[in-house]
């Protein structure tokens, strides 16, 4: 056995915490880039969405090189929904930074992937970031990170965590909040000095474990581990070891570890690097790549299962076909059994139609994310509402449980706390953060969160923030009220003017502007009223010699309703889909024509 001058760290955090910012601050002072070089901001946020967004959907590799130690450093996702990202990456490494908020403290995903953490016996080192936050209250923090260690069984090692106080942006840190560096340096210090080596046998036979999966247009997929003992050449046959324990003769191609942003060909690759493989075409996440003359699998990946199902289904609206390049139900079913290859999470069946497939992801966000990289991709496509998944446990029907956070000014308790019991929540805890500012802390139903999000920042009027990650299943707990409004539907196909819209606008709230294409079936409006109703916004003033429409007063419309992707997925009924391609996202009713959906409710009602 052998101890080598490496350390693989993984840095975790909730979501906005600045997990992404510290790295590219240690990447600048590392000197991984020239002193000329221009380097955008996050630039571990290579994928278009994530630099939108804001947010890390993908875990990335990269490296420093710090006195001569080579530290590998794995930039995580910090959205519970993206949870399956984190359990798998956290296979790789010996330790993780955890990085914690100076003023909001341990949040839900915090806690979810500290957990993860603790159970594999990994090392943890403390980050308080944005300690120059004027609002910033470090040691109350502290205090709330070991009371999280101690509520989650850490072990005494484990406890015994070093804390830095850092600011990611400024790129300073130090070991108490009114003494900071003016570099990072404490905390590459703290890194070296706690972080352990890994500890591995050179000699014995190959093995790996394949963590991640990405994929090149040159060199085809690429298989990315750690590998846990022995060495790995270049052209070198290895044995694949199934999920099913089958086992496949293969060649590795090339051998590329992490250096810097980039990925550098080496002739060869020992225990403890962290390497991404070539010519594994078949290789799936979660299996064994071993030595070809003595092959032994590794414990497989075990990943927390899904809690959301939507229907994926083939576009068969009347504008199907005019605005995607990928329409059939032969392409979309390749593309998301693509997508489970690499998104452990997601899990795609097959139903009775050939048109329709059940996905199902840890949530929302999950899905959205999946669904907006589609049409990017040209894909045209139909969703339904998204349902949780039930389980019977004992007997006894189960349903997934959240733990919800809510951030919020005094005068908006009231409004949440109401709309909260509708939706089966029950208060665990209540803190105040400020003279002005609370914290709610819930149990609730994950289906009493869908939707919840746009009624809770209209409740707080923009300055609320709530969080949520999955607790467990426990028994089902009632019926939960719906979209208490209906729905203002197309009556005809064309296209929408002044005329038309104003007539309709009386009815209730509008989502199209003029000058739209719509079709009959389509929602185009929410109505005051709970029924769904028809109007015609396709209707336009007749005009004779005796009147003209310069005559009349101008129409004056109100600003419609703009619907992102997921407030689209949240405001569907059960009868209801959402409809998107490449240029649109519609909404629609399920049956476009009108018997066919006085039947339908005929059906849901018994008569």
């Amino acid at each position: 056995m052998e101890t080598r001058n490496l350390r693989n760290i993984a840095i975790i955090a909730h979501v906005d915490h600045g997990k992404t910012t510290l790295v590219d601050a240690m990447l600048k002072q590392s000197g991984t880039f020239r002193a000329n070089q221009q380097v955008i901001e996050r630039v571990m946020d290579s994928n278009d969405l994530e630099r939108e967004r804001g947010i890390t959907i993908l875990s990335k590799n990269t490296s420093v090189h710090w006195q001569g130690t080579k530290i590998n450093i794995i930039d995580t996702p910090g959205h519970a929904d993206f949870g399956g990202e984190v359990e798998r990456v956290l296979q790789m490494v010996n330790g993780v930074l955890l990085i914690v908020d100076s003023f909001e403290g341990p949040m839900p995903q915090t806690r979810f992937v500290l957990r993860k953490a603790l159970e594999l016996k990994l090392i943890p080192i403390v980050v308080i970031n944005k300690i120059d936050r004027p609002d910033a209250r470090p040691a109350e923090v502290v205090d709330e990170v070991l009371d999280l260690f101690i509520e989650l069984g850490a072990e005494d090692e484990q406890l015994d965590f070093p804390v830095v106080y850092a600011s990611a942006r400024a790129g300073v840190a130090g070991h108490a909040p009114d003494a900071l560096a003016d570099s990072l340096v404490p905390l590459f210090s703290v890194i070296l000095e706690h972080i352990p080596a890994p500890v591995v046998d050179l000699e014995a036979p190959f093995q790996m474990l394949v963590t991640t999966l990405d994929y090149d247009d040159y060199v085809g997929k690429i298989a990315v581990g750690r590998i846990v003992r022995g060495t790995v050449h270049q052209n070198e046959n290895v044995t694949l070891i199934k999920r099913d324990e089958s086992f496949e003769r293969v060649k590795v191609g090339k051998v590329m570890i992490f250096e810097g942003l980039k990925r550098q060909d080496v002739p060869e690759a020992s225990a403890g690097e962290i390497v991404a493989l070539t010519g594994l075409t078949s290789a799936n996440i979660g299996e064994t790549v071993a030595c070809a003359l003595s092959p032994e699998a590794l414990p497989t990946i075990e990943i927390d299962e899904p809690t959301l199902s939507m229907n994926f289904m083939v576009n068969n609206s009347p504008f199907a076909g005019r605005e995607g390049h990928f329409v059939t139900s032969r392409k979309l079913r390749e593309r998301l059994f693509k997508e489970v290859e690499t998104n452990v999470s997601l899990r795609v069946a097959e139903t009775d139609s050939a048109d329709c497939f059940q996905v199902s992801g840890r949530g929302e966000l999950h899905l959205s994310i999946l669904i907006e990289n589609m049409r990017r991709e040209g894909y045209e496509l139909q969703v339904s509402k998204p349902e949780v998944i039930y389980k019977m446990i004992d007997g006894v029907k189960c349903e997934p449980i959240e733990f919800l956070i809510c951030d919020l000014q005094e005068n908006a308790l009231g409004s949440i706390m109401e709309l909260l019991g509708k939706r089966k929540a029950e208060m665990a805890n209540m803190s105040s953060l400020s003279a002005t500012q609370l914290r709610l802390e819930f149990k609730i139903p994950a289906r009493g969160l869908i939707g919840f999000r746009g009624d809770f920042l209209s409740e707080t009027r923009g300055e609320g923030m709530m969080s949520h990650m999955f607790l467990g299943y426990e028994p089902y707990k009632g019926d939960i009220p719906g979209r208490n409004r209906g729905a203002l539907i197309a009556f005809e196909e064309g296209e929408t003017n002044a005329y038309g819209l104003y007539s309709a606008q009386e009815r209730g709230n509008l989502f199209v502007d003029p000058g739209l294409h719509v079709y009959a079936g389509m929602i185009v409006g929410e109505n005051k009223r709970e029924q769904d109703i028809e109007v015609n916004v396709c209707k336009k003033k007749q005009l004779t010699n005796m009147r003209t429409s310069s005559a009349d007063e101008a129409l004056r419309l109100d600003k419609p309703r703009e619907f992102s992707l997921e407030q689209s997925l949240e405001f569907i009924n059960d009868d209801e889909l959402v409809e998107i391609t490449p240029k649109s996202v519609r909404l629609r009713k399920k049956f476009l024509d009108h018997s066919s959906r006085v039947r339908y409710s005929k059906t849901l009602t018994g008569k």
